[in-house]
């Protein structure tokens, strides 16, 4: 009996997987990850990811699993919960047990083809600063965290990015109830 080995098609860019926010959460977290990230390393924009380097070869398998499993699902709802100092940044913390479900479901699907950071547990979030000193990051987690208060959003979709070292270029958007855009 043979078994299947995933070699890797290192012709193709890496695959990024994010959450599709709904308009008002992405403005918001677009306009707090302006404010605090570092201009020169700021190239993507605010996004809560599922996967960070899924493999471009597999890209059909990978754009067919999200269709099947996003036609059939419903707008998430998720919550802004509270805040998280990273050391050298800030992130806002998601509350979304669907999403975290969903996520699940992929990963085991996938699990042949994930890096180990795709490994690892998931932990849905948004970084709104990164790549600054402690000193830095823990100033912006005290200004932030005098008036944070959680908020409630909606996820609508998944969308995939190609990764290419720079800014990210749009490979497929999977809304929920609906077929890939």
């Amino acid at each position: 009996m043979s078994e299947f080995y995933f070699q890797p098609d290192t012709r193709s860019a890496p695959l990024v997987l994010t959450a599709w926010m709904d308009d008002t959460a992405t403005a918001r977290l677009e306009s707090m990850r302006r404010a605090y990230f570092p201009a020169e390393r700021n190239q993507v924009p605010a996004h809560l990811s599922l996967f960070h380097a899924l493999p471009g070869g597999a890209r059909d398998e990978i754009d067919d699993e999200l269709a099947e499993r996003c036609w059939q699902a419903e707008p998430i709802a998720a919550r802004a919960q509270s805040l998280q100092f990273t050391g050298h940044g800030v992130a806002i913390e998601i509350d979304a047990p669907a999403l975290v479900a969903l996520r699940i479901g992929c990963a085991q699907s996938w699990s042949i083809m994930l890096t180990p950071q795709d490994r690892q547990r998931f932990r849905p979030h948004v970084t709104v600063q990164n790549k600054v000193t402690p000193a830095h990051a823990q100033r912006t987690f005290d200004a932030l965290q005098a008036i944070f208060e959680p908020w409630d959003f909606l996820i609508e979709g998944l969308e995939l990015w190609h990764y290419r070292g720079g800014p990210w270029e749009a490979a497929g958007r999977f809304p929920f109830g609906g077929g890939p855009l």
